[in-house]
């Protein structure tokens, strides 16, 4: 399961939304923990791809070499990554599934319709290296902010 704060939730939705028709995409971090991986926040990402950024996504190498210091000195983990599919599904395509490497961590994807976000879903990495990774669905867990309860 992966546990985000509604706040953080909201904010990778919104940002789908800012950059339609193309895609927004971002950093998780958090603490994996026995049930699940637990974001404790999320950093925006540029998207780098100048040839197809309505359909792909990159992240810097530089920029996730920053997220990463980033997250020691606040003594979490990257736990996922996120992006938007302006006007597709919710779902990891092909080219999603290629160019994940990192075991373990979640993989949100939120479906931005006209502009708008509409279902974000989570999958989850899974194996012990390239041969048999896969994606397996994961439930979202949105908890409610400090400010909320």
């Amino acid at each position: 399961m992966l546990h985000l704060s509604h706040a953080d939730y909201a904010a990778l939705r919104a940002h789908g939304e800012e950059t339609y028709p193309h895609e927004c995409c971002g950093v998780l971090l958090g603490k994996a923990s026995p049930d699940g991986n637990r974001v404790r926040q999320i950093v925006r990402a540029g998207n780098t791809r100048t040839d197809s950024a309505h359909n792909r996504y990159n992240i810097a190498p530089e920029e996730l070499i920053r997220t990463q210091r980033q997250a020691r000195t606040l003594g979490l983990d990257i736990v996922g990554f996120y992006h938007s599919h302006p006007d597709c599904p919710a779902q990891w395509s092909q080219t999603d599934y290629n160019e994940a490497h990192w075991l373990g961590c979640s993989y949100v994807i939120t479906r931005v319709d006209q502009g708008k976000a509409a279902i974000t879903n989570s999958f989850l990495l899974t194996g012990t290296g390239e041969e048999d990774k896969a994606f397996r669905d994961e439930p979202i867990e949105i908890e409610l902010d400090s400010t909320e309860s």
